[in-house]
């Protein structure tokens, strides 16, 4: 079982309410109905994952425009490599593949699974 920062589980329960309209995209038009169980913003650690599959270790991330900004790269790498030590798979898509190119994603995501 994975340590996760109970503090975090309010912040979790109200981004699956206020989901983007690129993580509704994903998860009501892929995620949802996949071969592969997922949770929407999982509490892991001292973060919250976009999405998790539990039985196949796969973290998937969607990011905005605010991750392309030094300070923001640096801390998801940080993220990342504790994702990774723990023996988590880290996928990482922005909100532009999304929109422009969700067959592809929902495909790169099938070939992990």
């Amino acid at each position: 079982m994975l340590f996760y920062n109970s503090k975090l589980k309010i912040l979790a329960r109200n981004l699956r309410k206020n989901m983007t309209e690129e993580e509704r995209a994903l998860w009501f038009g892929y995620l949802r109905t996949c071969k592969a169980r997922f949770l929407r913003q999982k509490v892991i650690g001292n973060y919250i994952v976009d999405f998790y599959s539990p039985k196949n270790k796969l973290v998937i991330e969607l990011d905005g425009g605010q991750h392309y900004e030094d300070e923001a790269k640096l801390k998801d790498n940080k993220r990342d490599k504790y994702l990774e030590s723990l023996g988590l798979i880290v996928l990482r898509y922005t909100n532009v593949d999304v929109n422009k190119n969700f067959e592809g994603v929902c495909a790169d995501i099938e070939r992990y699974l």
